[in-house]
């Protein structure tokens, strides 16, 4: 088994730094030797997925790792995620959008209308996750930033927080707010 998680790691090291022959060989490995293991059947269809679509790939990547231990339906989430990837984009943001206005719909739509979407749904994490592979959300404002990381920590998608909060803070220079997410993505986790 400790074979097993060497290799896993290696793995998943090889698919964060976008080396995805090389994650899928390993995965591979691993899976000859135990076929029903969850993180290597996942990590070779994400890493096949790489290969054609980085971005996908490496967005449900952090998504599962996000929902696995606490989802027990985590691979078949992923599962479905997968496909709808692989559905026409287009039909997925028509569903999914439907009649808000049209403007930025080329790529994405704004933090306010994705808004509407979760007024809608009536749950945020639930809106988050029908647009999170199909349409990008443009957040123009400190305080879009701010409101989307609190949502976030709140529906439980701490990882996916953290990592927006990572890549972006220091756009806000030392803002003091934007450090506290830091500290309410700790709060909530608890």
């Amino acid at each position: 088994m400790t074979n097993k998680r060497v290799l896993l790691k290696r793995a998943e090291e090889q698919f964060l730094n976008r080396d995805y022959d090389n994650a899928l060989k390993i995965y591979s490995l691993v899976l000859q030797e135990d076929p029903q293991l969850r993180d290597a059947r996942i990590g070779v269809i994400l890493s096949d997925m790489g290969l054609e679509n980085d971005e996908d790939a490496q967005a449900l990547f952090d998504y599962y790792q996000a929902i696995k231990h606490s989802d027990a339906n985590a691979e078949k989430v992923i599962d479905e995620l997968m496909e709808a990837i692989y559905a026409t984009r287009v039909v997925i943001r028509e569903q999914l959008i439907g009649g808000l206005e049209e403007a930025a719909l080329a790529e994405g739509i704004r933090y306010k209308d994705f808004l509407k979407l979760v007024e809608g749904k009536g749950d945020f994490r639930e809106a988050f996750e029908d647009i999170m592979f199909s349409t990008k959300v443009y957040i123009r404002s400190r305080d879009e930033f701010i409101d989307f990381i609190k949502r976030l920590a709140e529906a439980g998608l701490h990882d996916i927080a953290a990592k927006h909060l990572d890549a972006h803070a220091e756009t806000f220079g030392n803002d003091q707010e934007i450090y506290a997410l830091y500290h309410l993505l700790e709060d909530t986790k608890r």
